[in-house]
C-alpha cells in the first residue's frame, strides 16, 4: 500500500512523538488524534521510521492473532537485547512486562527475491532455535488503553529481548504439546500448553517474514533473531524481579530487573 507524501509527513511526526516519549522516559496518555495511524499499514510505516532511529536492528518479533490470521511484525533494536540472565536497568524499563516465547536465529541470509522462498528453504536457513523472554515497554502510560494501530506503531510494545541456550533437535518438538511456565521470583505466574495465539506452526511466521515481510526488512540477515509470539500473555513485574521461562523441551531462559536502588 502506497502512503501519500503528505500522510508520510504526518506519520513521521507520530514517530517523533513516540520516540521522544520513550527516550525521555516521559510516557504519554495517547497520541494527538491528528497523529493516529489510521490503518495497520500506517502503523507499520511509523515502526519503520522508529527502526531507523534505533538502528542497528538485530531481529524481528513476528506473530499472528490466530493460526488463520495474517502475521504482523516489528523490528527489535540490537541495543535492547541481553544475554541469558541479563540485568535490565534504567528509566526505560518502567512497565517491566514479560512474555515467554520461542525464537529462531537465522544462519543463512534470505535476501529479497522475486521467487518466494519455500518452507523448506526457510527451515534450511535457520541456524538455531531458543527459548526467549520478550520485555514489553511503551511510550504510553497504559498501552492497553490506546487503539490497536497506536499500539502497533509503538514497535508493538517491544522493549527488550533475551534468548536462552540453543535447543538440540528442535525440529522434533511438537509445539502443540509444548508446556511452558513463567515464574517471577520463584513463583509460577503462568502455566500453559501449546498456547501461542498464532498456532503451533511457528515456521509459517518465518516464511511470511522472509517473503511478504521482505519489503520492510530488506531481507533476513545472518544472525537475525526472530521471536514468534507469546505463549504466556503479558505478565507485569516489578523492580528487582527475577523472571524465568521454562519450556518442557525447549529449555530455560531468565532475566532480572534491577532494584530501585541501582
Amino acid at each position: 500500500m502506497t502512503i501519500p507524501a503528505a500522510r508520510e509527513a504526518v506519520l513521521r511526526q507520530t514517530a517523533d512523538t513516540l520516540l521522544t516519549a520513550r527516550r525521555t522516559a516521559s510516557p504519554i496518555s495517547d497520541l494527538p488524534v491528528a497523529l493516529h495511524p489510521a490503518t495497520e499499514a500506517e502503523a507499520f510505516a511509523v515502526q519503520d521510521v522508529m527502526a531507523e532511529a534505533y538502528r542497528p536492528v538485530a531481529g524481528y518479533k513476528v506473530g499472528a492473532r490466530s493460526p488463520e490470521h495474517e502475521p504482523f511484525f516489528a523490528p527489535m533494536p540490537a541495543a535492547w537485547m541481553g544475554e541469558n540472565g541479563a540485568l535490565f536497568r534504567g528509566e526505560n524499563h518502567r512497565l517491566r512486562g514479560v512474555e515467554a516465547e520461542i525464537c529462531f536465529r537465522i544462519g543463512t541470509a534470505l535476501p529479497p527475491r522475486a521467487l518466494p522462498y519455500t518452507r523448506d528453504e526457510v527451515v534450511a536457513a535457520i541456524g538455531s532455535c531458543h527459548p526467549a523472554i520478550e520485555i514489553l515497554e511503551s511510550a504510553y502510560n497504559d498501552p492497553t488503553s490506546v487503539s490497536r494501530e497506536c499500539m502497533l506503531a509503538d514497535l508493538q510494545m517491544h522493549g527488550g529481548f533475551v534468548a536462552g541456550p540453543a535447543v538440540p533437535n528442535w525440529q522434533t518438538i511438537d509445539w502443540s504439546q509444548e508446556q511452558v511456565t513463567l515464574s517471577a521470583d520463584g513463583a509460577v505466574r503462568v502455566e500453559n500448553t501449546g498456547s501461542n495465539p498464532g498456532g503451533s506452526d511457528l515456521i509459517r511466521l518465518l516464511v511470511y517474514l522472509a517473503n511478504e515481510g521482505a519489503t520492510r526488512t530488506g531481507g533476513l540477515k545472518h544472525g537475525d533473531w526472530i521471536t514468534t509470539g507469546s505463549w504466556t500473555g503479558v505478565t507485569w513485574t516489578s523492580h528487582g524481579t527475577e523472571v524465568v521461562a521454562n519450556f518442557s523441551h525447549a529449555g530455560r531462559v531468565s532475566l532480572q530487573f534491577a532494584s530501585e536502588k541501582l
